[in-house]
């Protein structure tokens, strides 16, 4: 019999979150984000719950040979873009648009044009650091690259692209889009060409506000709020994506004074019972996650207790009178039930994120598909 933990992906939810997108932004395109193999869920596995997306965006070129591979002929855009000059001749063999973001990958492109590849028309997104500071041309340089650009034959379309660094919250003060817009509008202003700027959490907080015919949807399809916890999934009506489960495989009475775990971390209140659950930092659960990090046995919601070790943890079963060895225990998502312990209220409590949470499962933790709705 296998270990009990296994990661259970809901193809339901994926779908219906991808609809939450289409209807804040329902004159844009959206592309489901798939980096980092579908933020840990396998893109193989939210290949069909996202077929009916625009188009797909991730980082590397494997990634989206794997979704060519699957049938999708749509549009795939590489948000990092080309890593070397070889890259152009993949994106033209597999139809691939690319951000463009640094002088470095411009000058591949005009080596590329310069070879005499003008059958190839590239889809280009032209990146603006509009004060992200990570990727992308200041706002001084863009639209002399944008004039370069537009000289070279390989190149069939630009569309302008930013990214937002506040969208969940505020900047200095004020709305966290308003400095961006600004500096982003103000320099493509008479510029032809499509745009593509908002992420998650400009999709859910700034649609009424923002024009982008190109929407980037990632963490809110995997069912995670991305402001929280100013906003939770119930209130942006999005579902969990991915649900981490396990089973109680003992149970200890413990007295009072007691402790539970390495380092003694929890002291026992009074004579208790606690529950060990077959799940650790080597299944990809956070180490640092402390006591009271939520938690569901028999789909009701109790705490972690102590610390987390490398295959097992502790559970407060106080209020969990019918527990037992084999029961349900819920790490984040849905139990079988159908009760929702959001991934966010995890992630908070480790003083994380939840993306990190969906990304950390390791390769031990089986994976299957549940069809059923909640």
């Amino acid at each position: 019999m296998p270990r009990p933990i296994q990661a259970i992906i809901h193809p339901h939810a994926l779908t219906h979150n991808l609809n939450i997108a289409r209807q804040h932004m329902p004159d844009s395109r959206v592309f489901a984000v798939v980096k980092a193999n579908a933020y840990g869920h396998g893109i193989e596995r939210v290949y069909d719950a996202f077929k009916s997306a625009d188009g797909f965006a991730l980082l590397d070129l494997a990634e989206a040979q794997r979704i060519r591979a699957l049938g999708w002929t749509g549009r795939i855009l590489l948000l990092e873009g080309i890593f070397s000059f070889q890259d152009l001749y993949v994106c033209a063999e597999q139809d691939l648009s690319f951000s463009l973001h640094s002088h470095h990958q411009v000058a591949w492109l005009k080596q590329f044009d310069a070879l005499g590849h003008h059958a190839v028309r590239f889809d280009v997104y032209l990146k603006m650091n509009s004060g992200m500071n990570r990727l992308g041309f200041t706002p001084e340089d863009y639209r002399e690259i944008w004039q370069e650009l537009i000289q070279l034959q390989c190149v069939g379309s630009i569309t302008h692209m930013m990214h937002f660094s506040d969208a969940d919250g505020e900047r200095f003060g004020e709305r966290g889009i308003d400095y961006q817009v600004t500096v982003f509008e103000r320099t493509i202003e008479g510029l032809p060409g499509e745009r593509s700027l908002c992420n998650s959490a400009a999709i859910l907080r700034y649609s009424s506000n923002i024009h982008s015919d190109v929407i980037r949807s990632g963490i809110m399809l995997y069912g995670s709020s991305p402001d929280y916890p100013t906003h939770s999934i119930q209130d942006w009506n999005l579902k969990p994506t991915m649900s981490l489960r396990s089973e109680i495989i003992a149970i200890q009475t413990i007295k009072k004074g007691q402790s539970v775990g390495y380092g003694s971390q929890f002291i026992a209140p009074e004579d208790m019972q606690i529950g060990i659950v077959a799940c650790g930092y080597a299944d990809g659960y956070q180490r640092i996650s402390p006591t009271g990090t939520p938690i569901l046995v028999h789909s009701i919601r109790t705490q972690t207790l102590g610390r987390v070790s490398m295959d097992m943890l502790a559970v407060d079963l106080r209020k969990v009178e019918s527990a037992h060895v084999g029961s349900e225990v819920v790490l984040w998502g849905y139990s079988s039930q159908g009760t929702v312990l959001a991934i966010d209220d995890v992630a908070n409590s480790a003083g994380t994120v939840s993306y990190e949470l969906m990304c950390g499962v390791t390769r031990r933790v089986q994976f299957s598909i549940d069809n059923n709705t909640f």
